[in-house]
């Protein structure tokens, strides 16, 4: 049902921004604390567990995080903070695995089959690390053991806040049974909805109409639904995840027309471009303009060009023109914009290949060179 003997913890800290700055002030001690900027196009970055008793949650508008719990602390979020504790727990992740793949922040997965420490178990080692945070950060994290990723991450949440849940391979079918579908990864309220027309509610139905049907209806990811049903989930922890994308966006604080959005598109994509520094030896060749309508449609527009763009002039440049290509009416108002890179290169290779092609298209005569690329 997995690769055998692996053992594999998620490390999930425990409301992670809130409680930094109930840490760091007495006074938001045991109060609900909501980290977010005040204002009506703010939204939520986390909730401490006293805010989450009102109905507060990540990624919720502030002003309906007001709402729900008017006593609330609202407290601007200071992620160097966030990102210098973050380090700190990554140190001590590292004193048990090399193999160490973070999502976020405040979570990460950890191969721990062969650790540095030797510790008896996958259990210890994850009690120790559960001890060292507390004792170097004051702040709390909850962990998930098993013998995959995938139910690590849902064990880590099962015993929160300040929790650790074991899952051994003998109970992996029967602690999936009764969980409802939408606890596995991927499946969403429209996934959920689909497969509650075919009678599935709960884990135990998607096994029980099996893999052919499940592959019949929705194809290759049928044939997934129906392993994770059954706890198969192959995924190595992979320590060095390449950059996928670098971005950067904001809300405005008053609709805007797309006319007049250049000056926070230069903006975002200064913030971008900083991002884009600290990738050292890979090259992104695509620019992506995101934007948001005043009714909540998202749009993107992007470019790839034969060269990456070579300064942060460039990349705003670029993003600006593809404004171009919205085809909405000039009145229509935008709520969000958004810039970022995308198609990462490993540099060496992409020099090695457009060397290659280089001293070729030398070679060929002017009605035999390839054409340049074009991208939307």
């Amino acid at each position: 049902m997995s690769v055998p003997n692996r053992k594999v913890l998620h490390v999930d800290m425990d409301a992670f921004y809130a409680s930094v700055e109930q840490r760091d002030d007495p006074a938001l001690r045991g109060v609900p604390v909501v980290v977010a900027w005040r204002g009506a196009r703010s939204v939520v970055c986390a909730a401490s567990y006293e805010a989450r008793k009102f109905g507060v949650r990540s990624a919720m508008p502030a002003v309906r995080a007001e709402r729900l719990c008017p006593h609330a602390v609202f407290v601007p979020p200071d992620f160097v903070r966030y990102k210098a504790v973050s380090r700190q727990v990554r140190e001590i992740f590292s004193r048990h695995t090399d193999l160490i793949e973070p999502l976020s922040l405040d979570e990460a997965y950890l191969d721990v089959t062969a650790t540095k420490t030797g510790l008896p178990s996958a259990t210890a080692t994850a009690e120790a690390i559960r001890a060292a945070i507390r004792e170097e950060t004051q702040l709390t994290a909850s962990a998930g053991v098993a013998p995959n990723k995938f139910l690590a991450k849902i064990a880590s949440d099962w015993r929160k806040p300040d929790g650790l849940f074991v899952i051994r391979p003998q109970q992996i079918e029967a602690f999936l049974a009764p969980l409802p579908v939408g606890r596995l990864p991927g499946v969403g309220k429209v996934m959920e909805a689909k497969l509650a027309e075919l009678g599935v509610q709960v884990v135990a139905d998607l096994r029980a109409l099996g893999e052919q049907a499940l592959e019949r209806r929705f194809g290759r990811w049928g044939r997934r639904l129906h392993e994770l049903s059954l706890g198969i989930d192959e995924r190595a922890v992979e320590p060095e995840r390449p950059t996928l994308q670098i971005s950067a966006e904001d809300t405005f604080e008053t609709d805007l027309r797309l006319d007049e959005i250049e000056p926070h598109i230069r903006r975002l994509a200064s913030k971008t471009w900083a991002g884009y520094q600290r990738e050292p030896g890979r090259l992104a060749r695509t620019v992506v303009l995101k934007l948001k309508t005043a009714d909540f449609r998202v749009l993107t527009r992007s470019l790839t060009q034969p060269m990456p763009p070579g300064s942060e002039r460039e990349l705003a440049d670029i993003a600006c023109a593809l404004r171009a290509r919205v085809e909405h009416a000039p009145d229509t108002l935008y709520r969000l914009v958004g810039v970022g890179l995308s198609g990462f290169v490993d540099e060496d290779g992409y020099r090695a290949q457009t060397d290659l092609f280089a001293s070729e298209e030398a070679s060929l005569p002017p009605d035999r060179l390839p054409p340049l690329e074009k991208g939307d």
